[in-house]
C-alpha cells in the first residue's frame, strides 16, 4: 500500500513538472496525441487477448514514436515556410 501511494506521488510530480514552461510545439503535441491514441488502442486490442497492460504499454510507445515522427516533420515544413 505505502509503495503505490509512493508511486503515485511520484507520478503527480512528474506530471506537474512536465506541464510547466513554454507552450507544446507541435512535435510536442504530436508525440503526446500519438501516444495517448496509441496506449487506447494497444489496451483495446490486448484485452481481447487478456492483456490490456502489456498491449497499452506496447501501443503507447509505438504511437509516441509515430506522433513524434508526424509532429516532427509537420512542424519542420512549418519552419519551412514561415521562413524562420
Amino acid at each position: 500500500m505505502r509503495k503505490s501511494i509512493i508511486a503515485a506521488g511520484l507520478g503527480a510530480a512528474m506530471l506537474l513538472a512536465g506541464c510547466s514552461g513554454a507552450p507544446l510545439t507541435t512535435r510536442e503535441k504530436g508525440t503526446l496525441l500519438g501516444g495517448a491514441v496509441g496506449a487506447g488502442g494497444g489496451a483495446i486490442v490486448g484485452s481481447t487477448v487478456g492483456a490490456p497492460g502489456a498491449g497499452a504499454a506496447i501501443g503507447g510507445v509505438l504511437g509516441a514514436g509515430t506522433g513524434y515522427v508526424v509532429g516532427n516533420h509537420i512542424q519542420n515544413e512549418e519552419y519551412r515556410h514561415n521562413d524562420y
